[in-house]
């Protein structure tokens, strides 16, 4: 077995498309509409499906807000310099919720992330060992 998506949905493609390419450096894998049930189905990562994990973005046509509600957590991306990866997200007008630091009680060095629906996203330094 292996983690195949993440679904969100979103309330403007084209700009939740722009955000996880433009400024998250993800691909835009696939794209697929179905105008007889009124969605649109959006893939994107950081490499191909059939060895990565990525996120499906789900346009529904009629709906262009969600209740993000308080179960949601946070999607989490490994990075190379936390730092630089915060300083280009903020070049590129995305909001920093959290500024880089160790997380609260260890040495491991997070920064959070809103993406334009809102959804969180932890940018986590990479290391040589999972762990907190």
């Amino acid at each position: 077995m292996r983690l195949l998506h993440t679904m969100l949905r979103v309330g403007n493609l084209d700009k939740s498309i722009e955000f996880y390419t433009q400024v998250m450096g993800m691909q835009l894998l696939r794209k697929l509409d179905n105008p007889e049930y009124k969605y649109t189905l959006a893939f994107i990562g950081y490499g191909d499906e059939a060895e990565n994990t990525v996120i499906e973005l789900t346009y529904n046509w009629d709906q262009s807000e969600y209740d993000l509600g308080d179960g949601y957590g946070h999607i989490a991306i490994e990075v190379e310099d936390i730092y630089q990866t915060c300083e280009q997200i903020s070049a590129a007008g995305a909001t920093i919720s959290r500024a880089p630091g160790p997380v609260k009680g260890g040495s491991v060095e997070i920064a959070f992330v809103k993406d334009p629906d809102g959804y969180a996203i932890e940018l986590i330094q990479k290391q040589d060992k999972i762990g907190f």
